[in-house]
């Protein structure tokens, strides 16, 4: 890697804001007394991926669901929230990093998030791209182990030595997530772009404060009524 590429993908972003002092501290400890940056990456890869509760239905209009920093003050986020803070965690202890957008195909997705998405096509799902041992490494820390284990789906793990893309398969053998278009790689989220894009295509899902306030606000007024 050029000197100038390794600079650019090891700085702080607006999104992926690895200058935060919460990340800075919080990559740090997490990777202390560990100097291989193979297996600093799959811790930080598992941290994120674990201690941050993936949630489909927040809100997309809202810049912050996609800020690094707000994703782990919140320990709840979507797929490229989740990505974001992959690589701020990455790039606060010098590994690079960057956000990769790709289009994939949810076979076994929940009967109301289909309702909510229209399709099982899901648009622009993000994941981390890491240089390590002189290559890019894809990685998704999108779904954490205790939804894996509820969806009958091994949990994806990370050594900082291959892909880990998306699961195939699940636990019996069944279709659960192809790739079916790739984005790109970019140094920063895209974040104009996506609010754009996601409200375009997934009007449902896209509403002001996210779907689950919303609904959480119909049960209570319905409660109340």
């Amino acid at each position: 890697m050029q000197d100038s590429h390794r600079v650019l993908f090891t700085s702080p972003a607006e999104f992926v804001d690895s200058d935060h002092p919460m990340v800075i501290a919080e990559a740090r400890l997490l990777t202390s007394g560990i100097s291989d940056p193979a297996e600093q990456a799959g811790i930080l890869y598992q941290a994120v991926r674990d201690g941050i509760r993936y949630d489909p239905y927040g809100d997309y209009l809202n810049p912050e669901t996609y800020r690094a920093s707000s994703v782990l003050a919140a320990g709840i986020g979507y797929c490229v929230g989740k990505a974001a803070l992959y690589a701020a965690y990455c790039r606060a202890i010098g590994i690079p990093a960057r956000i990769g957008l790709a289009d994939v195909k949810n076979h076994l997705a929940t009967p109301r998030l289909l309702e909510a998405v229209g399709t099982n096509v899901f648009a622009y799902h993000g994941y981390t791209e890491v240089f390590l041992d002189g290559r890019w490494l894809k990685a998704s820390p999108t779904f954490n182990a205790r939804l894996c284990d509820r969806l009958g789906v091994a949990t994806l793990g990370f050594d900082g030595k291959s892909d880990a893309l998306l699961q195939s398969f699940d636990g019996q053998g069944r279709s659960f997530m192809d790739y079916v278009a790739q984005h790109g790689s970019f140094f920063d989220v895209p974040v104009k772009f996506l609010i754009r894009e996601m409200s375009r295509l997934y009007p449902k899902l896209c509403v002001p404060g996210g779907l689950r306030g919303s609904m959480e606000q119909e049960a209570r007024a319905s409660l109340s009524g």
